[in-house]
């Protein structure tokens, strides 16, 4: 058996969060084609609520189209929101802010759309302060990094750095990584200290 790919590491470590707590409240950042926003819907349950975020229509459009074909299932349920994802405290009420488990962000490009609309730090740097603000202790921020194509590399050396810049009394970060291949797609998974306060309001 080979490591785990990283998106599967990432929904491991989102999922045993929900997974813990009734009434799971969860943000999918970056909508894409839906497989997160799927995979939180799930782990949340049907008490759950997923807050489903992307600036492009169409990705919405398929994140629900996949969610219909489950419709079997018990899911959370899904609110998906057009716009940007550094806006999510806009959007998220008042009152559910700081108690989130879990945000995954999977950055790039919509596979099956326009690969000239890419994300960029000039939107996800603010959307990650947003999102440290917003999780409970003991939350868990997922952000998937894809070096290989043009503005990736970039995009993931100033999360990193951003990552790395956080105080210990306020969270713990881990890297999960292929170290022979620098382009290959890699995880930066934060978990908020317990009893640490907001900073970025």
């Amino acid at each position: 058996m080979g490591f785990m790919s990283v998106l599967s590491f990432a929904h491991k470590l989102a999922a045993e969060r929900l997974e813990s707590v009734s009434g799971a409240i969860a943000i999918d950042a970056t909508a894409g084609t839906g497989a997160d926003t799927l995979m939180l819907a799930r782990a949340a349950g049907g008490k759950g609520q997923i807050y489903s975020f992307d600036i492009q229509q169409a990705a919405l459009d398929s994140t629900m189209e996949r969610l219909s074909r489950h419709g079997h299932e018990s899911l959370a349920t899904v609110i998906p929101i057009l716009a940007s994802h550094d806006r999510m405290q806009d959007h998220i009420p008042v009152k559910l802010h700081g108690k989130l488990q879990a945000i995954m962000f999977n950055l790039g490009y919509l596979p099956t759309g326009d690969h000239s609309i890419i994300t960029t730090p000039h939107s996800t740097l603010p959307a990650l302060n947003a999102a440290l603000d917003l999780l409970s202790p003991r939350g868990i921020l997922t952000i998937v990094l894809y070096p290989g194509h043009a503005g990736g590399a970039e995009e993931a050396e100033q999360v990193q750095e951003w990552a790395a810049a956080l105080p210990v009394w306020q969270a713990q970060c881990i890297v999960y990584r292929q170290l022979q291949r620098g382009d290959a797609p890699y995880l930066i998974a934060i978990e908020r200290k317990k009893g640490t306060i907001p900073t970025h309001a």
